[in-house]
């Protein structure tokens, strides 16, 4: 789901509109069980330093004065738990519980093991929303992770949407067989947010039937029931670290 059709969420016209809501309890993942291989490290790139401090730091960082964060999962690689703990130790202190759970092979069977990790509290209503981003997307704002909780708690889902403008009309029938109009594409990025109970049913639905999704929106759309997933205003300033020019674009806009 790296680029679709956005369907903007109406209540949400700025990424900051959904700042003086009263957002409900929610979980925050965040996924740091990549590798460096693109980056051209040799060590997960979440674990990269940035401007003075890892590249998870940073996107812990972000969120954590977030009044709606009731507890805190990071996912890392099983190689590599006690140095993401450690990370996660000397971070900034979190707003409710954090765990450290290794994921799985792929990014969708790391987004399984930690909603197993949440399940209870899913059940028990103490997490209502779960926000699931990319440790190497370090500049995620806070705006844009209080805008994701906000929409999903009133829809059911919502992802990050920046406009692309790197694409060329290319003839032939596309989307169901009408043109697909180059305007209305967009690149998903993180954080993504989700309603809790549907996004559980979905990844329980998802593991009876082998399916992986590409991230968690996709998995949350092929089983439904949870509302519609609408898109919120990305950030092109939201970068994802990927190579090794990214990390000295990302120190300049940190002010590094």
């Amino acid at each position: 789901m790296s680029d679709l059709p956005a369907r903007p969420d109406p209540a949400a016209d700025a990424v900051g509109a959904t700042r003086d809501e009263a957002l409900p309890p929610s979980a925050l993942v965040v996924l740091a069980a990549g590798s460096g291989r693109r980056v051209g490290a040799g060590t997960n790139k979440a674990l990269l330093p940035l401007a003075g401090r890892p590249v998870l730091a940073w996107s812990l960082h972000r969120t954590a004065g977030a009044t709606w964060c009731a507890r805190t999962v990071v996912v890392a690689r099983a190689d590599e738990l006690d140095e993401v703990a450690a990370v996660v130790a000397a971070a900034d202190p979190r707003p409710g519980p954090v765990d450290v759970v290794a994921g799985g092979a792929s990014r969708h069977a790391s987004e399984a093991a930690a909603l197993t990790v949440l399940a209870d509290d899913v059940a028990a209503g103490r997490v209502q929303v779960v926000v699931v981003h990319d440790a190497a997307r370090p500049l995620a704002d806070a705006a844009l992770f209080d805008a994701v909780v906000g929409a999903a708690a009133r829809s059911g889902g919502a992802v990050p949407v920046v406009a692309r403008h790197d694409l060329v009309p290319v003839e032939g029938p596309w989307d169901g067989g009408h043109p697909l109009a180059l305007a209305d594409v967009g690149s998903v990025q993180t954080p993504q947010a989700f309603a809790a109970r549907p996004l559980l049913a979905a990844y329980t639905s998802a593991a009876r039937d082998g399916f992986e999704g590409t991230d968690t929106a996709a998995c949350v759309e092929r089983y439904g029931g949870g509302g519609a997933v609408v898109a919120v205003p990305g950030s092109r300033r939201n970068l994802k670290v990927t190579f090794a020019g990214d990390l000295p674009v990302a120190a300049a806009l940190l002010g590094g």
